[in-house]
């Protein structure tokens, strides 16, 4: 009878591994689309779904948590984080359908480390319910803002060619795509901010 009346602890660390894993799935088909795989837009899109009911559970559940791992401020900017991600890939595909611009190599190349990036979110915050986790979850935070700068890198490399070899509109069109992944790329720099700012205030 005296366990009704304890405080309630969900696992909100877990949930939010739960969403990064869904948003990753959703970043590997996001990539596959980037690389020709039409079908995978639906599987995105539905993924999408999927992240966002995972990130108001976690909200629902921070309201209730009596204690969380870390501050509940700091699990809701991540969670938050996670959301706007998948949000601009979807829209990105969105947007290529709406002006008939298949994806080309650079994308591809930007989906592609977007997943990395992603993956490298999923491995700081699964460190983040262990006791001495500091130096894992920065470690894992600093190679997702290496990602970043790769995807720079790529667009830097793109762009130049771009308006050479395409019609100015495709090339419009083509510039728009790749500013939506350099923007995902930059939440994902955020996310991983804050990973760090959650440790640091921890310590």
């Amino acid at each position: 009878m005296g366990r009704w009346f304890l405080p309630e602890t969900p696992d909100v660390v877990g949930m939010l591994c739960s969403q990064v894993e869904t948003t990753h799935e959703g970043m590997v088909a996001f990539a596959a689309w980037a690389r020709g795989d039409a079908a995978q837009v639906e599987t995105v899109r539905e993924l999408e779904h999927q992240a966002d009911e995972k990130k108001r559970a976690l909200w629902r559940a921070l309201r209730t948590a009596f204690v969380t791992p870390l501050d509940a401020e700091d699990l809701f900017v991540l969670s938050a984080g996670l959301d706007e991600l998948l949000n601009g890939v979807k829209d990105t595909t969105r947007e290529a359908e709406i002006m008939a611009i298949a994806p080309d190599h650079a994308l591809a190349e930007m989906a592609d480390l977007i997943v990395e990036g992603v993956g490298h979110l999923g491995e700081a915050f699964q460190v983040l319910n262990e006791k001495d986790h500091d130096e894992k979850a920065t470690a894992a935070a600093d190679a997702t803002v290496k990602c970043v700068r790769l995807i720079e890198r790529v667009y830097r490399r793109a762009m130049p060619t771009l308006f050479e070899h395409a019609e100015i509109k495709e090339a419009l069109g083509r510039r728009e795509l790749y500013w939506r992944l350099v923007a995902v790329s930059e939440q994902m720099r955020a996310i991983a901010d804050r990973v760090w700012y959650a440790v640091v205030k921890e310590a």
